[in-house]
């Protein structure tokens, strides 16, 4: 059942933020957390989705920003969330086990951050909404990977 949270956090932080999921799933597979290695684990690699993890959190504020619900952004969030959940649910489950949970929470994350944060960010409650959107998202992959480690830790390698 833990997968499942997994894979369904690692979607809720995809809808929120896209590229804070990619940079979490980076640093979990540098820890050898996933369960694959098609996800990038160097360090160059954590290096590249950690920038760009916060270069989404910047441009995110900026006026010309998309919305995050147009047909390209929110496939592309689906698309890492499911990947995301398939990479976290566990080395033993069935893809989809892994796929559904990522791309409900993907749905869920991108839904509610938008409705919770408004679309625009012109005054200072805008801004404060966007940051707190943005550390709800760093906070919550953070926690899974905290999470993601002690799973690990319990099931050993491979």
């Amino acid at each position: 059942m833990k997968g499942h949270w997994l894979a369904f956090g690692i979607g809720l932080v995809a809808g929120m933020r896209s590229m804070t999921a990619g940079a979490a799933l980076s640093w979990a597979a540098a820890r050898g957390q996933t369960r694959s290695g098609w996800i990038p684990a160097g360090t160059g690699g954590r290096a590249i989705a950690t920038a760009a993890a916060l270069a989404e959190m910047a441009g995110d504020k900026m006026p010309f920003a998309p919305d995050r619900r147009i047909v390209p952004s929110f496939l592309g969030r689906l698309a890492i969330g499911a990947l995301g959940g398939v990479a976290l649910a566990g080395r033993d489950r069935p893809l989809l086990e892994g796929a559904l949970p990522g791309a409900a929470g993907a749905v869920l994350g991108t839904l509610l951050g938008r409705a919770a944060r408004g679309a625009t960010t012109r005054s200072g409650a805008d801004w404060a909404r966007a940051l707190t959107e943005d550390a709800a998202a760093a906070g919550l992959a953070a926690a899974l990977l905290c999470w993601a480690g002690h799973a690990s830790e319990r099931r050993g390698p491979g």
